[in-house]
């Protein structure tokens, strides 16, 4: 009794697989930037959305009438969220540009810290939106101190919480 060979169109065992856990340092590089494209792709949602409403602020009745320390915050707030839309953009643009340049670890090195200062922008940017829109609703007195406390948020939640993690990490070795 003879067997017959599989048909074409049967699928075909895989090679074996790595171990789990094991990339090659251009692979690891690699997935590292995908990812963290998709992460800043989150991110430009957020501040297309603050940088939209605070276009539409200056085009309303109610702007001519903001206090100069209210119109200081919004221009300084819009330039914080243009400016953070323009370096959260700088990995995609650093991708783009050095698309096939051999330095890939390079390139996630740099757009790491290029999205750190992002978040940063976008954290100031958001905590200026909010110091505007509770100023003009709660007066300066109930604003500032909770906008403190929103920028102190932002300040663990998006930067202390990962040096912690990232120490105890290296800490115990894992």
């Amino acid at each position: 009794m003879t067997s017959s060979p599989p048909p074409p169109d049967a699928p075909q065992p895989s090679p074996a697989a790595p171990p789990p856990g094991w990339e090659n340092p251009a692979v690891r590089a690699d997935r590292r930037l995908v990812e963290m494209l998709q992460e800043l792709r989150v991110l430009q949602t957020g501040v297309q959305i603050v940088f939209a409403f605070l276009l539409g602020v200056a085009f309303t009745p109610r702007f001519a009438q903001l206090s100069d320390a209210q119109q200081d915050i919004y221009v300084a707030t819009l330039l914080l969220a243009v400016v953070a839309a323009a370096v959260l953009a700088t990995p995609v643009a650093l991708h783009r540009g050095l698309y096939h340049h051999p330095g890939k670890q390079r390139i996630v090195t740099v757009s790491v810290r290029v999205a750190q200062v992002g978040l940063l922008l976008l954290a100031s940017a958001l905590t200026g939106a909010v110091l505007l829109v509770l100023d003009v609703v709660l007066g300066t007195a109930l604003a500032v101190p909770i906008t403190c406390a929103i920028a102190l948020i932002f300040g663990v939640l998006w930067f202390a919480l990962p040096w912690a993690v990232r120490r105890a990490a290296t800490r115990d070795g894992a």
